[in-house]
């Protein structure tokens, strides 16, 4: 198995947005803001090669909204999906399969883009079965009026309408430790229903591709929430337990939106869990 991190972009967010109660005053230490208040946010996301799969774990923005639409999150860098995969000698007709934590625009938003005579869309990945689980699926096609902005249809009914649109099995656990995707499976429900975040072993070290449970090293404390989740505290009880579990066993934390910082371990303190140590891909992967 072969590991590569693929930047599918940046962009920026209202750090008030990213932080919700939390004073300004203590999140701009760790992820400081500029003039207009704005964050630095990545959308980092993970390639697996594993025998003759080749896996996408989420795909960014993807690069179909309009300008307006893109306007709103001051887009910056020149990383874009197509690009990186080049530079890891991959393309993304390559891909076997892609799969989507959860269907917010900034994590699918790459699977869809328009067709050639810009009429309509198609899926961006000609081969590759599209992996998401049915609760969550069911929840993105009937959004409530609180993620509505972020369940876009253009970024879903295509992958529908495809075919190629497959579901993981779920059982009753909260953690799977097998999936049809190779790795395990924490379904959370704090910022979305059964967003899904995997556990990846390679080279007897657990990778843990973080999504929006953990967005970035500044969200390690607990009250530190995202105004975006849906149920925030459930999202503290979540990433309480998940955190104290990944400072026991010294798992190592991909942090598909934080901008400067790719791989961090977490220990245990008096204060609770707090940051070990900052890694590389390269340092983790290699």
């Amino acid at each position: 198995m072969n590991l590569y991190p693929i930047k599918a972009g940046n962009f920026k967010l209202d750090g008030g947005a990213m932080f919700g109660v939390v004073p300004k005053a203590l999140w701009n230490k760790t992820n400081p803001a500029d003039q207009n208040n704005l964050i630095d946010i990545a959308a980092r996301c993970l390639l697996i090669e594993d025998g003759d799969r080749l896996i996408l774990i989420d795909s960014g923005m993807g690069n179909k909204q309009s300008e307006k639409f893109f306007g709103y999150y001051s887009l910056w860098g020149d990383d874009n999906l197509d690009k990186s995969l080049k530079e890891k000698g991959f393309h993304r007709d390559d891909i076997t399969d892609v799969f989507i934590t959860h269907l917010h625009f900034d994590h699918c938003g790459g699977v869809v883009q328009w067709n050639n005579d810009r009429t309509g869309y198609e899926l961006a990945f000609k081969s590759a079965k599209i992996w998401s689980n049915e609760e969550h699926w069911q929840w993105a096609v009937q959004p409530n009026a609180r993620e509505k902005a972020s369940f876009l249809k253009e970024n879903i009914l295509p992958i529908q309408e495809s075919g190629q649109l497959n579901f993981v099995t779920r059982t009753d656990k909260a953690f799977q430790k097998e999936s049809e995707l190779g790795f395990g499976l924490l379904f959370a429900n704090g910022h979305t229903e059964k967003q899904m975040i995997p556990h990846i072993v390679h080279k007897e070290k657990t990778i843990v591709f973080m999504a929006d449970l953990l967005p970035t090293a500044g969200h390690i404390p607990l009250p530190y929430v995202m105004g975006y989740d849906t149920r925030p505290l459930l999202t503290i009880d979540e990433k309480k337990l998940f955190l104290e579990n990944a400072a026991t066993h010294g798992w190592y934390l991909f942090l598909e939106h934080d901008a400067h910082n790719e791989i961090i371990t977490v220990k245990h303190t008096e204060k609770g869990v707090r940051l070990k140590d900052v890694y590389t891909c390269n340092e983790v992967f290699n």
